[in-house]
């Protein structure tokens, strides 16, 4: 799929200057692919004929199997060979199609998280600073370390109210694990949050956010400004003691 307003600039060598404009759903999902293992400190992706194998070593989350194509782009027979495959509990598929499509094409011993989750983008521009100030009594911080940028807002008493993380990748930056303590919620931290990671991924060059966002986040998402490029489902591989 050919998208009109997402640029992605690539060099195919390292350090020279931009050599090809693509503007494919496919280099959304690398993108997110790339930015998400230097987020989640997660190993190098193992290019698969359908898409990406990730290690991410993690109980419950040992590995994971993401799909590039999107929406009607994605094959039913690759979802079925790669899904039919596994064995090892704590697998996961990313299939960016909705579940009521994906559902009918796996099997009994995979859980399947029936609300789908979205592939998002959004282009990026600093904030005005007094976007970038926290509301009385909470205190907005931000540090860089290992390629990712972080923010967290706490309360008075230093406790966590919100937080979240991005990976400023040239053209593009990832945005990952948002969340917001439910006792903090509706006073506008989450998206303090994202402004402040949208400003600094703008100020080290990134043009356009990408995320895979959950359906909680999907309204603080659309309220500023990202747009949906493709549903998300997610699917974890239980076994057969999961049935």
């Amino acid at each position: 799929m050919t998208l009109s307003l997402l640029p992605f600039l690539r060099s195919d060598r390292p350090g020279e200057g931009v050599a090809v404009l693509e503007t494919t759903t496919e280099n959304v999902v690398r993108s997110w692919v790339d930015g998400w293992i230097v987020s989640r400190l997660a190993a190098p992706p193992v290019v698969e004929p359908w898409g990406y194998t990730i290690d991410v070593g993690v109980g419950g989350h040992v590995t994971r199997h993401v799909f590039d194509a999107t929406g009607d782009a994605v094959r039913e027979a690759d979802v079925r060979k790669v899904a039919g495959a596994v064995r090892a509990e704590g697998t996961w598929l990313k299939v960016f199609a909705d579940p009521a499509v994906v559902s009918p094409w796996l099997g009994p011993d995979w859980w399947i998280d029936d609300e789908p989750g979205y592939l998002m983008t959004v282009p990026l521009a600093p904030s005005p600073a007094h976007r970038l100030t926290a509301p009385d009594g909470y205190r907005l911080r931000t540090w860089t370390r290992g390629g990712v940028v972080r923010a967290m807002v706490t309360d008075a008493s230093g406790a966590l109210a919100a937080r979240g993380q991005t990976v400023p990748l040239g053209p593009t930056a990832v945005v990952d694990q948002i969340e917001t303590d439910p006792g903090h919620r509706r006073r506008g931290l989450g998206s303090l949050v994202m402004r402040a990671l949208a400003t600094a991924a703008a100020e080290q060059g990134a043009q356009t956010g990408v995320l895979a966002g959950t359906p909680d986040g999907h309204a603080l998402y659309t309220a500023l400004g990202w747009r949906v490029l493709a549903p998300l489902t997610s699917a974890k591989y239980l076994g057969p003691r999961g049935r």
